[in-house]
């Protein structure tokens, strides 16, 4: 039996029915097909549009390639080497003497040392704050500045529940020590 004689074997109701769902499968199918497609063309544009992002930053590290030797020069004079685990202590007391200035209350101190890397090795301490917002950014800001080495790993920042005219603050602090190893040593 052919597909033509099997189609002329059904009466009208058949038919209409059979070209119905022969109609649907053909419309899902290429429904199928064209999400495929533009799926595929829309990830491309994404991927394209990163290979572009990827090469101009790749021009401009190139065209700044003396101003970034000159940093890591800048790094390789001026970064402290860490000398023993007790540097997270001496960075704990320092953040003491700095929230003292400003008479931000620090709760909770906690210490310890962090990861080493290739570009770096850090010691770093937990505290939780509680102060009103003007000493909180001058606190904050006394105690990141760029010969310092010092980076706020995380923050989180809330008004305080209890009073609203204060801040309370839990901070990871990290101070970045030159690499065990030097690369190029």
């Amino acid at each position: 039996m052919t597909l033509i004689g099997w189609y002329e074997r059904m009466n009208r109701r058949e038919r209409i029915l059979f070209l119905i769902v022969a109609g649907t499968v053909v419309v899902l199918l290429n429904l199928a097909i064209w999400s495929w497609l533009l799926g595929a063309l829309r990830k491309a544009r994404v991927e394209l549009a990163q290979r572009r992002a990827a090469r101009a930053e790749s021009v401009v590290y190139i065209k700044e390639r003396g101003l970034w030797e000159k940093r890591a020069e800048w790094l390789r004079q001026h970064q402290p080497v860490m000398k023993s685990a007790a540097e997270a202590s001496t960075l704990l007391d320092q953040l003491k003497q700095i929230a003292g200035k400003y008479n931000v209350l620090i709760e909770n101190p906690a210490i310890g040392s962090g990861e080493t890397t290739p570009q770096h090795q850090t010691a770093f301490a937990s505290i939780e704050t509680k102060s009103p917002w003007p000493p909180l950014v001058r606190f904050l800001y006394d105690v990141q500045q760029p010969e310092s080495f010092i980076v706020f790993e995380s923050v989180n920042l809330a008004i305080d529940s209890s009073d609203p005219t204060m801040m309370r603050g839990k901070f990871k602090i990290a101070h970045w020590f030159a690499p065990a190893q030097r690369p190029g040593k």
